[in-house]
């Protein structure tokens, strides 16, 4: 028999000890189950997540406008570059195991996920993550873009959605979260951010484990004090253009 899905991992196994006076039972890892996780996790203050969303919608609606010009400019270097699409967007999944689409700024060729078979060997990441510091499909421009992080800055309107805060772990795909341990679900109990603890501590990681502990501290140490620390931390990473 085989058993998909199940409201929390003890409910699975609830569930598997009764089928399995059927025959052999194999429990089937599923977005669905992230979901449920994540949902089971632990519960959350209002106050401090009313907080953060009105500092996620302030700091959003007003880096949005302020990042008009830069915008523009970004958009007509994409544009000169290869002339393809200025925008790049991809479904991920959010905090409860939601679905929603993230923007970027398009750093590699237009077409790039269609050729994504021609570098999974390159992949520096053990564990469910992919990284790649000399991906091919990359442009000269979306270099410097990765290099500066700016490609990250259509994000603020994901943030100003409600679907990612300024500070969280990074928004995993979907292929990644297909092969999550049970433990690293936890990730999904919090609303993904644009940056993070796992950023500012470990930018270079080669195990995703690594980066899953940093992003687990960050939700079990949460406050307004931890995001703003954060934050500023960020700024200087910003200058220095260590992004990737």
């Amino acid at each position: 028999a085989q058993l998909v899905g199940g409201a929390t991992f003890r409910c699975a196994s609830v569930a598997a000890a009764t089928l399995s006076r059927m025959g052999a039972v194999r429990v089937v890892e599923t977005l669905e189950r992230a979901e449920a996780a994540a949902l089971a996790g632990p519960p959350r203050s209002r106050l401090g997540a009313a907080i953060k969303k009105a500092i996620d919608i302030a700091c959003s609606s007003v880096g949005l406008l302020l990042a008009l010009p830069i915008f523009a400019v970004v958009g007509a270097a994409i544009m000169l570059d290869d002339g393809g699409p200025i925008l790049f967007s991809q479904e991920r999944i959010g905090q409860n195991g939601r679905r929603f689409r993230l923007w970027k700024f398009r750093t590699m060729v237009d077409g790039a996920e269609a050729r994504l078979h021609e570098v999974l060997e390159m992949n520096q990441i053990r564990g469910p993550g992919f990284q790649v510091d000399r991906d091919p499909r990359v442009t000269r421009v979306g270099a410097f873009l990765r290099r500066s992080s700016l490609d990250e800055l259509p994000q603020l309107w994901n943030v100003l959605r409600g679907e990612m805060s300024l500070v969280g772990p990074r928004p995993a795909p979907l292929v990644e979260v297909a092969a999550y341990g049970r433990w690293h679900r936890r990730r999904l109990t919090v609303k993904p951010g644009i940056t993070g603890l796992a950023q500012i501590r470990s930018r270079s990681y080669r195990e995703f484990d690594e980066k899953a502990d940093l992003d687990l501290e960050y939700i079990d140490r949460w406050s307004p004090w931890l995001d703003t620390k954060i934050m500023l931390q960020t700024v200087p990473m910003l200058i220095r253009f260590t992004g990737r």
